[in-house]
Formats: structure tokens, C-alpha cells, sequence
């Protein structure tokens, strides 16, 4: 059974055929996209990096204010 879902499976060659094709339908396209996909993780990535630095900064307002919390109940 297992060696009947091994048959239809596609090898190097039809895997190279396939892109082959691809390339030559989209080929032109796709420096562009890939452009943009490029950007949009750059984004993605400054997009993180911006709200951990967000979050770290509001960690610091908290341990400051319970600071003074504690400083104004002695």
C-alpha cells in the first residue's frame, strides 16, 4: 500500500519541469514580489522589535511606580 503512495509522488525531474514552467509564466513577476515580500518581513520584523521595546518600556513605568508607591507609604 505504502509503495503504491511512493508512485505518485513527483521526483527531481518533474519538480525541475514544473518550476521550469513556472519561471517561464511568471518570470518577469517575480523580482517584484519578491521585492515586496522582502519589504513586508522588514516591516514585520520592525513591527516586533517596536512593540517588545513598547512593552519593556511600560515594564520599566510599573517597577518606577511601585517604587514611588512604596517610597510614599513610609
Amino acid at each position: 500500500m505504502f509503495t503504491l503512495l511512493g508512485f505518485f509522488m513527483p521526483g527531481l525531474p518533474e519538480i525541475l519541469i514544473v518550476g521550469a514552467i513556472i519561471l517561464l509564466l511568471f518570470g518577469n513577476r517575480l523580482p517584484g514580489v519578491m521585492r515586496s515580500l522582502g519589504r513586508s518581513v522588514v516591516e514585520f520584523k520592525k513591527g516586533i522589535r517596536d512593540d517588545t521595546q513598547d512593552g519593556d518600556k511600560q515594564d520599566s513605568n510599573k517597577v518606577e511606580d511601585k517604587s514611588k508607591q512604596e517610597e510614599a507609604a513610609k
